[in-house]
């Protein structure tokens, strides 16, 4: 019997072998919940994908960061597998995870499913990978891994990035390392003086200095929301279309920003 929340279709199997359905093919509630997350930013993608393939029938779209390769597998099951061509490919630093997600699209018979086991690095200079890729995308990539994403699609030329970030530290880690200096250099400061400040203004700058750095390379954003809060706070969606066209002021103001907030040090990450 279909249940009503999967679309026609999905590979039950894949349902199950990811946890969203019990082993007798029923949906919970936090399940359900799940399935809505990801159907939700599949319909963000699906578009994207169009667009990508009428003028490529062989796309490529990368999963960074892909833990259990959650995502790639649903937008495989959805978007990729009933055409002839294109193959989504995960990256992940994790060995014993990339080689769980491989025996899945083994046995599913996910032929153009391909996972790789390498670090951001690894991965913008690896043979196995296309010098160009169509769509990157990275959900709930803890701290730097979105950074490393975005580093990747840059460097790989990606029409699109589908960004989720998550966990971002490291901004909030130097604020917190100059607070005293920062005191008296910027009024500003009082914005992370408390600690829970420092952690939530580090989060929201974080991403404003992703979309700068983006908007500098030639990215089209659009901002929003993934799904309603009472899911996840961690919840913004980035999602960059590749112009050729660099927001004339985004560097500069990029730069601007990283002297006015005292974090210099993270030149090297946002300056591409």
């Amino acid at each position: 019997m279909q249940i009503p929340e999967i679309k026609p279709n999905q590979s039950i199997e894949l349902l199950k072998a990811l946890h969203i359905l019990t082993r007798d093919g029923k949906l919970n509630q936090d399940s359900r919940r799940k399935l809505k997350q990801v159907y939700h930013l599949v319909n963000f993608i699906e578009p994207l994908f169009n667009e990508v393939l009428a003028k490529n029938p062989n796309p490529t779209m990368v999963d960074h960061g892909a833990g259990k390769s959650y995502l790639g597998f649903i937008l495989y099951d959805l978007l990729l597998k009933q055409h002839a061509a294109g193959q989504v490919v995960g990256i992940e630093t994790r060995a014993e995870l990339v080689e769980k997600s491989r025996q899945l699209a083994e046995e599913l018979h996910f032929e153009r499913m391909g996972f790789q086991h390498l670090s951001v690095e690894e991965s913008i200079t690896s043979n196995t990978l296309p010098d160009t890729v169509d769509i990157v995308t990275a959900l709930h990539a803890c701290n730097t891994a979105t950074d490393d994403a975005i580093q990747f699609g840059l460097k790989k030329k990606a029409k699109y990035m589908v960004l989720v970030p998550c966990c971002q530290a490291e901004v909030a880690e130097v604020l917190r390392q100059h607070k005293n200096e920062s005191f008296g250099k910027t009024p500003l400061s009082e914005i992370w003086r408390h600690p829970i400040h420092t952690r939530e203004f580090g989060s929201q700058i974080t991403n404003v200095l992703r979309c700068l750095q983006l908007e500098a390379a030639g990215y089209q954003l659009t901002v929003t929301e993934l799904v309603g809060w009472e899911h996840s706070m961690k919840n913004e969606l980035i999602i960059a279309k590749y112009t050729g066209q660099p927001r004339k002021n985004a560097q500069e103001r990029l730069e601007a920003i990283l002297k006015e907030l005292n974090l210099e040090a993270l030149k090297s990450r946002f300056l591409s």
